[in-house]
């Protein structure tokens, strides 16, 4: 899949900002006043901004509206509807805590359990898609539950949780870039069954269907060079999980620099990770341009 930086944004930033959300409704920290407000504008920022980069990646943002009407069957228009019920559940909750220095409870839970369900829902939109085995597990929504609750508790100064979401969430991620790597191999697609013609021998494109550029060349195929791609995963690890954990675990003086640190860090490497999450997804429609290897 072409790497678009609307997606890579959209998925790091909206996973960092209802993840805050998240531990904001738990009532595990409860601030009041100025403090509150700046958590929730951080939140609301990230939450809001990557849902705002997502439109961008749309042939018509003007039909984003859309979206809304589909939520039987589409987990994109299930994410749109929880993302807005969880940012308006959680504006009213932020309300009573920034205004009134109440929380409320029961809705803050409410509020919590949205933000991972629309969270849960952006994971979908990939894991369902059959065409791409690499994304097909029930490995991507754990990946995406698991970072953003890992960095969300990052972001809400939660480091006993933090400490042990992250090393979670890292685990989960080398699970799904081991099992990425075999995935295509494993669904038994390869040029035989996509063209039908496996019962009659091996088939070979003569020539690729088009000899030019075109829509699917553009956003479904991108190849990445295997040691490219093994040393942005270095990079993704331990600037997104390793370095972090470090940051917040070790004795360090200055632990509130540490932490700043320990944030741009690991924001810096989900947002590789993500990059790789798409250009290595492999679509199948490659197949027919003798850029897959099943």
């Amino acid at each position: 899949m072409h790497p678009a930086p609307s997606v890579i944004i959209f998925t790091t930033l909206s996973g960092l900002g209802f993840g805050l959300l998240f531990w904001l409704g738990l009532g595990l920290l409860a601030p009041a006043g100025w403090v509150a407000l700046a958590f929730f504008a951080v939140a609301y920022l990230l939450a809001v901004g990557g849902l705002m980069a997502s439109a961008f990646h749309l042939g018509h943002p003007e039909r984003a509206l859309k979206a809304f009407t589909q939520w039987r069957s589409s987990w994109l228009s299930r994410e749109a509807w929880l993302s807005v019920a969880a940012l308006s559940i959680m504006a009213i909750y932020g309300a009573g805590l920034v205004f009134w220095g109440v929380a409320w409870t029961p809705l803050g839970w409410l509020g919590a359990g949205s933000c991972l369900g629309a969270v849960g829902a952006t994971s979908m939109i990939y894991t369902q898609m059959r065409t791409i085995p690499r994304w097909r597990t029930w490995l991507t929504p754990a990946l995406f539950i698991a970072l953003s609750l890992g960095g969300g508790a990052l972001l809400a100064g939660q480091i006993t949780f933090a400490v042990i979401l992250l090393p979670v969430a890292a685990v989960v991620q080398i699970a799904w870039w081991v099992r990425g790597d075999r995935a295509l191999a494993r669904s038994g697609t390869d040029l035989e069954t996509a063209t039908g013609l496996g019962h009659i021998g091996t088939p070979r494109a003569f020539e690729p269907p088009h000899t030019g550029t075109n829509y699917l060349t553009r956003e479904f195929i991108h190849v990445v060079g295997r040691r490219h791609a093994q040393k942005l995963r270095a990079i993704a690890f331990v600037l997104g999980y390793l370095l972090p954990i470090l940051l917040l675990g070790l004795p360090l003086p200055l632990p509130h620099v540490a932490a700043a640190l320990a944030v741009l860090s690991h924001i810096t490497g989900i947002l590789a990770s993500r990059w790789l999450f798409f250009a290595e997804a492999e679509h199948v429609v490659g197949l027919y341009y003798g850029k897959r290897v099943a």
